[in-house]
């Protein structure tokens, strides 16, 4: 249609989580039709995050600070969240309801897909523990088999410390109607439930 170096841009956008080729073609033939309002500031954008933004060495943060600005920052209080990915700790961060450091663990446990511990950030995680200055590490993984095991591994990990290894509640969403739940989700709530 528009050439090779087109067909090229459309392939790297239709790579990107939630866009298909269709979405692709219409970000492209948006991005061609305004060369200097919409292309040449987001290619001057993307060689510029490619030059500045590193994960940092203490927590796996993306940013362009090293360390990273949530890592200098003191007035976190002496907790560590441990997630699975960046993603998750900026979800954490957007909601305003967590004030202490991460650690992104790049990953889950996996027995099938051949991800062991020593895969994962893992040894970092201890070694920042170990340190001490840390009251609390919360396990804030994915409700999944794998998410699941890796909680396990590094609750035990982490018994040796005087510290408070904790997991994020599972149970029925805010809104949540009982009769759509799975059996999974209803006994994890049953189990984790408050006095009212």
């Amino acid at each position: 249609m528009g050439g090779p170096e087109v067909d090229h841009l459309i392939g790297l956008f239709a790579r990107l989580p939630g866009l298909g080729p269709r979405s692709a073609r219409r970000i492209v033939l948006k991005l061609l039709s305004a060369r200097e309002t919409r292309l040449r500031p987001l290619a001057e954008a993307l060689r510029a995050a490619e030059a500045a933004v590193r994960p940092c060495p203490a927590c796996g943060n993306l940013d362009s600070r090293v360390p990273c600005g949530i890592c200098v920052d003191t007035a976190r209080e002496p907790y560590i969240c441990v997630v699975e990915s960046v993603a998750d700790l900026w979800a954490l961060e957007r909601a305003h309801v967590y004030h202490g450091r991460y650690h992104v663990l790049g990953g889950t446990l996996s027995a099938i897909a051949g991800r062991g511990p020593e895969d994962l950030s893992i040894a970092p995680l201890r070694a920042r523990v170990a340190q001490g200055g840390v009251e609390e590490v919360i396990l804030a993984l994915p409700a999944t088999v794998e998410g699941a095991a890796t909680a396990h591994y590094l609750a035990e990990l982490l018994a040796p410390f005087d510290i408070a290894v904790s997991r994020l509640a599972q149970g029925v969403p805010m809104g949540g109607a009982l009769e759509v739940l799975d059996e999974g989700t209803l006994a994890a709530a049953l189990r984790a439930r408050n006095t009212a």
